[in-house]
């Protein structure tokens, strides 16, 4: 869904303890990203959006996991809610994420009324156990 404007939003861990708002630019797009390691982490595939901005206003149990030599993802561990995803090549793993862009997890937001799925990645990797039949761009790779 293309937007003219920036769409502030604010989200959450299922058990509240990590709280977090930002804003996303009306270019962004919400993506599915069906690789191996996304489909692990979250279960499906990840939908989430690109945040400038994000701030953590309630860190509770946040981590961040070294999921490649390239990027680290973030969740709650308290109640193991998926929440961030983030290029990152710094080798001790420590992340200022104000003022950082971060990918957020859709279903983590508080408001997700004006997001609309916009296209799938790394469909070559997709589980064999479902089928992407709406119609969207779909790209083997990233």
């Amino acid at each position: 869904m293309t937007r003219s404007e920036p769409f502030d939003f604010t989200g959450r861990c299922l058990c509240g303890s990590v709280g977090f708002s930002g804003r996303f630019h009306p270019t962004d797009a919400l993506t599915a990203c069906h690789c191996g390691q996304c489909r692990i982490w979250s279960g499906h595939y990840w939908a989430s959006i690109s945040a400038v901005g994000l701030v953590v206003e309630r860190e509770g149990d946040l981590k961040w996991y070294r999921s490649s030599e390239a990027a680290m993802r973030g969740f709650c561990g308290t109640c193991g809610s998926s929440l961030f995803w983030r290029e990152d090549h710094e080798p001790e793993g420590r992340i200022a994420v104000s003022a950082a862009v971060v990918e957020v997890a859709a279903g983590a937001l508080d408001r997700t009324a004006p997001l609309k799925l916009a296209r799938h990645i790394f469909v070559a990797d997709k589980g064999d156990y479902y089928d992407i039949t709406d119609g969207l761009p779909q790209f083997p790779q990233g």
